[in-house]
């Protein structure tokens, strides 16, 4: 989809840097968007994927911020307002995934995955949507997780705070879409990125065997279906949850 679909629009994409996130900046900018990619810890990474969405033709900027933390995620939007314009379409991509027992799964490492997956998500949608209202224009894309849909004993605080992506994303797409604002959630399966750093080659391979397309999917794949619904090719969808997994989704 590199038709302009998204020209004259202004993207931010938290956690931006690698992985999903820089495909998902790719991609949007060569669908016509300017692009600011959101980073926490590697700018170097960040302004790698600037440059990439410059190659474009499109602007772009990189801007730090724990989105955590809401006095950060303001100070954010702030900046790409006052350097690229009001923010039209928000990717909420940034997250952190621990591949852990519920034994090793400690208060601190619950909070931390709730404060940046979910509560994350919601910083940056409340930071951006009453600009969006006003404007009567807004379209949002969280990204969530099969694990949200699919129980597994491992990660336990990562799909519950991936789950809670996706009950956020059904309520505030019903609250506000009389405003013209879309907000949908894209649920990926195991995707080739530093996220699976973690996860034993073992196991990996025990999912892919249990996959019905039998592979590892590839950013840039989940990368296509957030431009499908950041696009008026999906004008008459909001509030869902799109599964991108090879099929894992479907199995008990």
């Amino acid at each position: 989809m590199t038709d302009q679909d998204l020209k004259g629009r202004v993207a931010l994409v938290t956690g931006g840097g690698r992985g999903i996130g820089r495909a998902c900046c790719e991609a949007i900018a060569a669908a016509g968007a300017d692009v600011a990619v959101n980073y926490c810890s590697n700018k170097q990474a960040a302004e790698e994927t600037a440059k990439l969405v410059e190659s474009t033709g499109r602007r772009a900027m990189t801007v730090r911020a724990d989105v955590s933390s809401s006095e950060e995620v303001a100070r954010m939007v702030a900046d790409v307002e006052g350097e690229l314009g009001p923010i039209d379409l928000l990717v909420n991509n940034a997250g952190i995934f621990d591949y852990v027992s519920h034994e090793e799964t400690t208060p601190e490492q619950w909070q931390r995955t709730l404060d940046i997956n979910l509560t994350g998500t919601y910083f940056a949608t409340w930071a951006v949507k009453s600009g969006m209202i006003a404007r009567e224009f807004g379209r949002i894309v969280n990204v969530s997780s099969i694990s949200a849909l699919r129980a597994r004993p491992m990660s336990i605080a990562y799909a519950v705070s991936k789950a809670g992506v996706v009950a956020l994303t059904k309520s505030l797409a019903e609250a506000i879409a009389g405003h013209n604002i879309r907000v949908n959630a894209v649920a990926p399966g195991l995707i080739a990125t530093e996220i699976l750093d973690g996860v034993a080659q073992d196991a990996l391979d025990t999912i892919v065997g249990a996959t019905p397309i039998p592979r590892i999917g590839r950013p840039e794949e989940i990368a296509q279906t957030v431009l499908f619904l950041l696009s008026e090719r999906s004008s008459f969808t909001t509030g869902q949850t799109l599964v991108a997994s090879g099929g894992r989704v479907l199995l008990p």
